[in-house]
């Protein structure tokens, strides 16, 4: 696994972009308007990006941290043997398959494996 990226909920996305692109020289790789929800992709050194969602559903803060899997259904299959706990079984994406899981602190970890 590798880490893919980090969703951060935002208040105020014109002030969030201009923070990463400004002062932390981020560059923006897309941006994703969806109902209810707007979400950008932001490109810094190395693959690793930063996501940033505008929605009313979730609080604002971190929110969870993306991890690229070759098999979702065999890693997740994997560690659930682990007694790792799932809270989201593997579904389909527009860009592949996702699940999430959670660490010890409650920190979600989306899990995705692209087409």
């Amino acid at each position: 696994m590798k880490v893919k990226y980090a969703t951060i909920i935002v208040e105020d996305m014109d002030e969030s972009i201009k923070f990463y692109t400004e002062a932390m020289g981020f560059e923006i790789d897309s941006q994703h308007d969806l109902p209810g929800a707007t979400i950008i992709l932001l490109k810094g050194e190395g693959d690793a990006m930063i996501e940033l969602i505008k929605n009313t559903e979730n609080e604002t803060g971190f929110y969870s941290m993306g991890m690229d899997v070759e098999d979702v259904n065999t890693t997740v299959k994997e560690l659930k043997s682990k007694g790792v706990k799932i809270i989201m079984e593997p579904r389909p994406i527009t860009v592949g398959t996702l699940a999430f899981i959670e660490d010890p602190n409650g920190v979600k970890i989306a899990l995705i494996q692209h087409h």
